[in-house]
């Protein structure tokens, strides 16, 4: 059962705009061990960001194609935000404040198409993924544990356990 739940929160933190600084507390907030879910977590959302730098050229062309047949814009309000990120902080910039405002993985895209290369977008990315994780892990389990310590609760995923159990 447990295996399970670490398994819904690889897939979560793997999933595009769900980040770990979401994912994260929620699985602490269940009662799951902060270091498991921020490690499993932060596997999970690096796994999609390098699958996406792997295969950003044949992403690209499918999203090209497909906001060509829906009549929209080349560009929306997030990449507009991505692009005067990017002129401003440069890919440091765009790393650390993506997960954010617009995503780790669409900054992931947006940074390879504005011409950073594979290794640079990959080392940034998972320096601000992992750095993200950790501070909210840190601050999501303190906070928590001070709540849980006032109520007796263990969080609600375990609570919900030992009543069916």
């Amino acid at each position: 059962m447990i295996f399970l739940v670490y398994a819904v929160v690889f897939l979560l933190a793997a999933t595009p705009f769900l980040e770990v600084v979401s994912v994260i507390p929620i699985g602490i907030a269940a009662g799951l061990p902060a270091v498991s879910v921020t490690i499993v977590a932060l596997l999970g959302n690096l796994a999609t960001i390098w699958l996406l730098i792997l295969l950003l050229e044949k992403f690209q062309n499918w999203r090209n194609k497909r906001r060509e047949s829906k009549g929209q814009p080349a560009t929306g309000k997030r990449q507009q935000r991505a692009a005067h990120i990017w002129q401003k902080f440069g890919l440091p910039g765009l790393a650390l404040i993506s997960p954010f405002l617009i995503g780790s993985h669409l900054g992931t895209i947006l940074a390879m198409g504005f011409g950073a290369s594979k290794r640079n977008v990959g080392i940034w990315m998972t320096a601000s993924v992992a750095a993200w994780s950790i501070l909210a892990a840190i601050l999501t389990h303190y906070g928590l544990d001070l709540l849980f310590n006032q109520t007796g609760r263990e969080g609600f995923l375990m609570d919900f356990l030992e009543e069916h159990a």
